[in-house]
């Protein structure tokens, strides 16, 4: 994951079933985690910045991440039309110009 930034666009991985969703991209993250190498950030859009809630299980694993370096950063606009940025557990806002900043520098691997 090195040189790499993960886009977080929603608060489930995959269609379907939405509790199987969200523990899938638990799993996803909580070994995420424990690699050497790290993406540089995470980026969460859409309901992605769910995540970034104490409501959702993948708080506590983003914070783990931040704690070791990488960039926990969620869209102003999302956050804003979901009504978290006061509910926000883990990371920062961002805007989009910084996310296209990050993905002209390093590879986007989107999780959806």
């Amino acid at each position: 994951m090195k040189n790499k930034v993960i886009l977080v666009s929603s608060h489930q991985l995959g269609r379907g079933d939405e509790a199987l969703g969200e523990s899938i991209l638990e799993t996803f993250f909580t070994i995420l985690k424990q690699k050497e190498e790290l993406p540089v950030a995470v980026f969460c859009m859409n309901s992605g910045v769910l995540t970034m809630t104490e409501e959702s299980l993948v708080s506590v694993h983003l914070k783990e991440m931040e704690d070791k370096g990488v960039k926990i950063l969620g869209c102003k606009t999302c956050a804003d039309h979901f009504a978290v940025t006061e509910k926000l557990t883990v990371g920062k806002i961002s805007g989009m110009d910084y996310f296209i900043e990050l993905a002209s520098k390093y590879e986007v691997l989107t999780i959806s």
